[in-house]
């Protein structure tokens, strides 16, 4: 599949090759995103990767490093201090350094929802220098509706512009949530927070999968993909479910809403690592390669 790249023009003429290859890998030339996602260690603390079913080995942050590297993805999101304990063993991984965390702790009915930056820009562009890992980009967070949203805003157009200058491509992850937000799966207004990521300037952004009762799902997400425009859309995974009904949402989101991908983690690392990696093959033949559902079932399977 050809891919047109538009290079945003806060990418300085120095570094526009540095984006176009780092697009590319990122999307391994296809022009959509099959994102492992790897930062709910601290996002969730131990609830997706220790309990009833849960494979015990996804207690370990090496798990998630081992489907990375044995896997088919196109980029694997985590925070920083994890590829720094892990990324010597698994120099290969393309990385996408995820910027800022919180846990679950606070409820939205304690306080209202605010992620700030762990690190900068900087620091990751030194980071990638001597650690010689495969760093393709960044990824930040978002709450709307947050009473502390003005901040995450402030931090996203500073990251996303200081990304580009350095070439890295960039992912906001953006959560309508906050005592303000009634229904945070609302088709409507996660088409407002796709166009958001747009007067971010962001090159992709991370939404929840709408839902509205009578409404085909599939149907009404294309009003967030139209409303990014040239930023492009990709759904979260969410909690684990049917693998065969996993792959079919995705390629309902691509072929019938207009996604570009997707951002997955705990429908692949709560699983043992064969199975795991079987599915991130799979989701990344229906992302990346056009397979259609039965083709990637069969990956699944292993048939």
């Amino acid at each position: 599949m050809a891919v047109n790249i538009i290079v945003p023009l806060d990418v300085p003429e120095g570094c526009r090759s540095k984006y176009r290859d780092n697009y590319l890998q990122i999307t391994k030339g296809s022009g959509r995103l099959m994102l492992f996602a790897g930062d709910q260690k601290a996002e969730h603390l131990n609830d997706d990767f220790f309990g009833p079913g849960i494979d015990a080995e996804d207690n370990d942050p090496e798990h998630l490093f081992r489907i990375a590297a044995t896997a088919n993805v196109g980029v694997f999101a985590a925070q920083l201090g994890l590829m720094a304990r892990y990324g010597m063993d698994y120099s290969h991984v393309p990385y996408l350094v995820k910027l800022n965390s919180k846990t679950n702790l606070v409820k939205t009915a304690q306080a209202e929802p605010v992620s700030p930056q762990w690190i900068d820009i900087s620091q990751v562009v030194d980071f990638k220098e001597s650690s010689r890992l495969n760093i393709l980009g960044v990824g930040y967070t978002i709450y709307l509706g947050s009473e502390h949203e003005g901040s995450m805003l402030r931090e996203a157009a500073r990251i996303v512009y200081l990304a580009h200058q350095a070439g890295l491509v960039t992912v906001l992850w953006i959560y309508p949530r906050g005592i303000v937000v009634l229904d945070e799966k609302d088709p409507h207004l996660i088409a407002g927070a796709a166009g958001v990521a747009a007067t971010l300037g962001s090159d992709f952004v991370k939404v929840n999968y709408p839902e509205k009762a009578g409404e085909d799902s599939a149907l009404i997400f294309r009003e967030a993909v139209q409303a990014a425009g040239r930023t492009r859309v990709v759904c979260a995974g969410g909690e684990s479910t049917d693998a065969r009904q996993f792959l079919q949402r995705l390629h309902d989101q691509i072929h019938i809403s207009g996604a570009a991908g997707n951002a997955t983690g705990r429908n692949i690392h709560q699983r043992p690592l064969a199975e795991a990696v079987r599915l991130c093959n799979a989701i990344y033949a229906i992302t990346v390669e056009n397979a259609d559902v039965d083709e990637a079932y069969k990956i699944y399977r292993g048939d």
